[in-house]
């Protein structure tokens, strides 16, 4: 008999293209609106000039304008109703079967635990999956794709500050969020860190904490400075993914970085990995350069570049955050 059982590839498997969101409410974004589109756009003209598809989506004909203005003609525009631009949470997780089919799966979704809830943002995933001819499944919990990050193999990793999180599923277990992992993603292992980021308004994404670059091997911030406000948070997850058995590889953080008063979660950790180019934010620091270099070496068959990501943040994410991939046929 054959296995049709879901995988979810990893995100340096071969993609087809990159969905990406294009910043459009200036409420979500007050005073950085029109930098958030500029760097948004240069992450799209980025992958594109790449050799890779590019579907950027602008909610209407006055945002569509300005993207085609910063993004150039090498990036496909697509109008879509939709509220935040943060596509890896609200968009179709694309999993394939061991015939090779793909089929997009969906969760609940409650703005972040009732945090963020805006008109499209619930529908956005199935109607970017029916666009892609995929059919669709959908699960009867709550579930963002930035609360993931997995190896291909069946091992993934996540925080108990947003996956065990009462404003979530409140109803479940710890073993039946395994459970369902198994079952909906193929997801068998799972690598449970603590808390994510300070100030994280996500309530603690693995992806701006800890990501999977090859099977096995999990990049992690290493504080850069005595007044990193995440040293305990990197030191944490060292230890338990050292203990879990996985191998660390350690990229210097940002460090404090800061807007007024408030301790803003910036993080390299958020890079976008694509076909042929892997994203990182930076964020006008001393340690972008050692950062990006770091990353790069973790990639040594694609081509990594840093992008400025500080106007991004504003809105409460990164690149990696406000894309979603396309894998390709899995054979």
């Amino acid at each position: 008999m054959t296995d049709r059982s879901p995988r979810l590839p990893p995100e340096w498997h071969p993609q087809d293209w990159l969905w990406i969101g294009f910043p459009h409410d200036e409420a979500e974004w007050p005073g950085f609106l029109a930098r958030a589109q500029e760097q948004i756009a240069a992450f799209a003209g980025a992958v594109a000039e790449s050799g890779q598809e590019v579907r950027l989506l602008v909610r209407d004909a006055a945002n569509e304008a300005r993207a085609a203005h910063l993004a150039g003609p090498g990036v496909k525009l697509e109008r879509n109703v939709f509220g935040d631009i943060w596509l890896r949470d609200t968009g179709p997780l694309v999993v394939c079967d061991a015939a090779g089919q793909r089929g997009a799966r969906r969760f609940g979704f409650n703005g972040w635990g009732g945090k963020y809830l805006m008109e499209g943002d619930q529908e956005i995933g199935a109607t970017l999956a029916a666009g892609a001819g995929l059919h669709t499944t959908t699960s009867d919990w709550i579930l963002e794709g930035g609360a993931l990050d997995g190896d291909g193999t069946g091992l993934v990793v996540t925080t108990e500050q947003c996956l065990l999180n009462p404003n979530r599923n409140p109803h479940l277990s710890r073993a039946e969020i395994e459970a369902r992992l198994a079952s909906d993603l193929g997801l068998t292992r799972v690598l449970w860190l603590g808390e994510g980021l300070i100030n994280d308004h996500t309530d603690g994404h693995v992806d701006n904490l800890a990501r999977f670059v090859a099977p096995g091997v999990l990049a992690l911030p290493r504080a850069t400075g005595p007044d990193d406000p995440n040293a305990a948070i990197y030191a944490d997850a060292k230890a338990r993914a050292e203990a879990f058995g996985v191998t660390v590889v350690q990229v210097p953080s940002p460090g404090l970085v800061t807007s007024g008063d408030r301790i803003e979660p910036a993080s390299y950790m958020n890079f976008a990995i694509t076909s042929n180019l892997v994203v990182v934010p930076i964020y006008g620091t001393a340690h972008d350069a050692a950062g990006v270099a770091a990353i790069a070496e973790l990639f040594p068959t694609r081509a990594t570049i840093g992008l400025m990501a500080d106007a991004v943040l504003a809105g409460g994410g990164s690149f990696h955050c406000a894309s979603q991939q396309m894998p390709a046929v899995m054979v």
